[in-house]
Parts: structure tokens; C-alpha cells; sequence
């Protein structure tokens, strides 16, 4: 039996592309991931490596090369509250766990590691620089990709049983397919960039272990500490970059500081040219597949950044299709069926966990609407006081996930 009739070609290099391959391959089953970058050092947002990750690293036997990568732990969530307090929202401490807390690494350090562990299995093929271009289809079926080696500038051709769209929320592969998505409305855009956390005579800023929103001007922050720098996303009204950018960067650096004023020596550095804009889209596709074709992470559904659970549900997704997955290709019967099973298995969480965004967007559009920023009602604050052990839901809910994906068996080291 050729590769063609059992293999697996996997569109992009991301978590759930890079998971997927990394698994299928431990399993036998002959993978090739396409990756249309020279490298994986791109400014990545998603940088949280939850517990529940961490967790799978653990099984997968990679938590040792992982935690060598340098990375700053996450512990709670506290947002400022109505009565003038700070409420412990999410409390990651409280989880009975044997990772407690999120990890904030470089995405890119992330990939490296399980493109090293890729390739250390001889099943598993990562072609970086290759973008894929369109699609084979033969008979009703896809049966594989065109693509373009951008190191070579050749064109080809590689067919496999099942094709897995992984490139992203704008991906390639789901347009050519013609699946249909499913759109919410959002109502912020977010602009990233670094905050130094030193002060101007050189000294440390300490910025803690806790993620805390901040608001100035109608507008709102989240800071995530990263060691020497923070991390800052800027979520502001949908379509008011342009005017916000318009306005200067001595207005922009004044809303910062007024928000963070612990940060106001190395913000007077910050230029324009330092921020990046997130355009924010909230969709998942009504089928997820067609035949020989699979779509799993941001390919099937785009994620807000609220609760920043968009990798961990990547990661996830590409456990599941594995697990599920691996024996039909090994042995080259491919059903329908076979693939809609994942599709079934991860539309729940992924549902269940954007109804919470959508909620949270229902605030933050309040908020803008209103010109306030987000606070914790008084009187849940007073609960989160009286009963601080309710701060695990959250914690569950964003660090496990609805329905955590564990290694399968032939996975494991």
C-alpha cells in the first residue's frame, strides 16, 4: 500500500497542524505538514501554553525540552471591581492540577519543539517554505494538494487519503473546499505591543504573576507579564484604529499611562511602528469537512482572544482527529463518517466556549457603547470575596477547556 492510500497531508505548521502531524506520525501513519514560511519566528499572539497543554507535553514525553524554554507563569485573572476592589476572577492556583497555572511562551519556541519531535519519527515529513495552492480532486473526493516550494520556486503535486486543513482562521484550503462558516459579530479590534518593565533609571518594574485589566478612556488593556517586558493588548471600539493611530502617538503613550501608571517611563518610548493590529473574527464553519478533506484549529473556527483559549482549542482539535483518526489511515479505509467523528467530538466545546466569549463581547460592547470600562459588579465581587474557591470555574473553563484531550495510547512516551 503507497503513501498516497494511507498518508496524511496536514496544511499548516500551527499547533493543531504541528500536533496532528507529530501524532499521526508516533502512530505510523505517514504525514507531510506544509508550512508556507521559512521559519516559525513570526509575531505570533497566541503565547499561552495552557494546563491542559502542558498536561499533553507531559504525556506526549516532551515536558522536559518544553520547560527549558524560557517562559513566565501565569497564576490568576483579577479584574478591577465596581465597589473599588480587585476581584480574583480565575484563580489557576486552585486547580487540582499538576501544571497550575498558564505558561506564556513564544509560540515560535512552542513549534520548534514539536518540529523537533516530528522529526524524529520517520513518518513524518516538514516541508517549510511550501505553500499550498489548490486542491486535487478526483471522483467527488479530495485526494490531495498543489502547492509551490518557495525555496525552489517549483510547483508540484502530492496526493494522500485525507488532506487536514490547518492554516488558520483565513485559510487557503477551507475557501478552495467552498465550506461555509458561521460569523458572530465582534465588537473590538485589539492592538499589541511591548511595554519594557524597567524604569527609567534601569531598575526592574515588578508586574507580578496575575493578569489584571486596566481601562483609560473608554478603552481597555490586558497585561500579560513576560519577565522583562509585558506583553499589552490594547482592545479598542471595531473600526477606530485608523482614528486612534490619526490622533498621534503622544495621545496613544497618554491613554497608556493614565491605565498603567507603573509603566509610564518606558511607554514615553513606544512609536506606532511597535503596534500591531488584530483584526478579530468569531466564526466557525457549519461542516467542518468533505470528503477527504478535515479542517481542525482556526481553519474551523476563529476564536476571540477573550480568555485567550484559541491555542489550547487548536491543540486539542489536533488530538482529537489523531486519535481518531490514526487507524483508519493505517489502514487505508477513510469513510465519511470516519471523519465527521471528529467534527462531532470537538463541535460541542468549541461551541460551548464561544457562547462564553460571545457573552464577555456582550459586556465589552456595553462598555464601549456606555464610553466605562469593565468592572466585576459589586455584588458578584462580594461573592468572589465570601466563596474565593468559585474562582476555579473560570479557571477550568479556560485552562482545561470543556472537554480536555488526553495522548493517545500509541502517542505516549
Amino acid at each position: 500500500m503507497s503513501d498516497a492510500d494511507r498518508g496524511c497531508l496536514i496544511v499548516g505548521g500551527g499547533p493543531a497542524g504541528m500536533i496532528a502531524g507529530l501524532l499521526l506520525a508516533r502512530a505510523g501513519v505517514p504525514v507531510t505538514v506544509f508550512e508556507k514560511h521559512a521559519d516559525f519566528l513570526r509575531d505570533f499572539r497566541g503565547d499561552t501554553i495552557h494546563p491542559s497543554t502542558q498536561l499533553l507535553l507531559d504525556e506526549l514525553g516532551l515536558i522536559d525540552e518544553f520547560q527549558r524554554i524560557p517562559y513566565s507563569r501565569l497564576e490568576s485573572v483579577r479584574v478591577p471591581a465596581a465597589d473599588g476592589t480587585v476581584a480574583t476572577v480565575g484563580d489557576f492556583r486552585r486547580l487540582r492540577h499538576p501544571y497550575p497555572f498558564i505558561a506564556i511562551a513564544p509560540q515560535w519556541d512552542f513549534l520548534d519543539l514539536l518540529a523537533d519531535a516530528g522529526r524524529a519519527e520517520p513518518r513524518f515529513a516538514l516541508r517549510m517554505q511550501t505553500e499550498v495552492t489548490g486542491l486535487i480532486r478526483r471522483e467527488g473526493r479530495i485526494t490531495g494538494v498543489r502547492f509551490t516550494d518557495h525555496a525552489t520556486g517549483e510547483s508540484g503535486e502530492q496526493e494522500a487519503l485525507l488532506t487536514i486543513a490547518a492554516d488558520g482562521r483565513d485559510s487557503v484550503v477551507r475557501r478552495l473546499a467552498g465550506l461555509r462558516m458561521r460569523e458572530f459579530p465582534v465588537p473590538f479590534d485589539v492592538l499589541w505591543f511591548r511595554i519594557p518593565a524597567v524604569a527609567a533609571d534601569g531598575a526592574p518594574i515588578d508586574v507580578g504573576r496575575n493578569l489584571i485589566p486596566r481601562g483609560a478612556a473608554g478603552r481597555l488593556f490586558v497585561l500579560i507579564p513576560r519577565g522583562d517586558y509585558v506583553q499589552a493588548a490594547m482592545l479598542i471600539p471595531k473600526g477606530t484604529e485608523d482614528a486612534l493611530r490619526a490622533a498621534g502617538v503622544e495621545a496613544f503613550r497618554a491613554i497608556i499611562a493614565t491605565a498603567v501608571p507603573q509603566l509610564a517611563d518606558p511607554v514615553a518610548g513606544l512609536q506606532f511602528e511597535g503596534v500591531h493590529g488584530l483584526h478579530v473574527k468569531l466564526d466557525r464553519a457549519r461542516r467542518w469537512w468533505q470528503r477527504g478533506l478535515l479542517c481542525i484549529g482556526d481553519a474551523a473556527h476563529a476564536m476571540s482572544p477573550a480568555g485567550g483559549v484559541g491555542v489550547n482549542l487548536a491543540v486539542q482539535d489536533g488530538v482529537a482527529a489523531a486519535a481518531l483518526l490514526a487507524k483508519p489511515l493505517l489502514v487505508g479505509r477513510m469513510s465519511d463518517a470516519r471523519v465527521a467523528a471528529v467534527q462531532r467530538r470537538r463541535a460541542l466545546p468549541t461551541a460551548l466556549t464561544q457562547a462564553a466569549q460571545r457573552v464577555i463581547h456582550a459586556g465589552m460592547r456595553r462598555a464601549f457603547d456606555a464610553g466605562w470600562t469593565p468592572l466585576v459588579p459589586r455584588g458578584l465581587a462580594r461573592v468572589l470575596r465570601i466563596a474565593p474557591g468559585l474562582s476555579v470555574l473560570p479557571a477550568l473553563l479556560v485552562g482545561i477547556g470543556a472537554r480536555p484531550e488526553h495522548a493517545p495510547r500509541f502517542a505516549r512516551r
